[in-house]
């Protein structure tokens, strides 16, 4: 069983990140890119039975800041 775990800062959390991106693409000639905002997918492979709140217990303890971060998780 393997789970996917989206992180992305929250909306009005400067993404310093983000914007460094935003700069180069635009220096590339890629002028019609208003914001860019960059997180990060963690993968895991878990044993059977692993449950979804499990996963959950996992983001709020070590895989996301929830202060300043929100997260997604896709199961499969």
């Amino acid at each position: 069983m393997k789970a996917r775990v989206h992180v992305m800062l929250k909306d009005g959390v400067l993404d310093p990140q983000g914007e460094a991106v935003r700069h180069a693409l635009g220096g590339l000639g890629f002028a019609g890119v208003e914001k860019v905002r960059q997180g990060k997918v963690i993968e895991l492979d878990l044993a059977d039975g692993t449950t979804e709140d499990t996963v959950r217990e996992m983001c709020e303890k070590l895989l996301a800041n929830t202060v300043i971060e929100s997260y997604q998780i896709e199961m499969s």
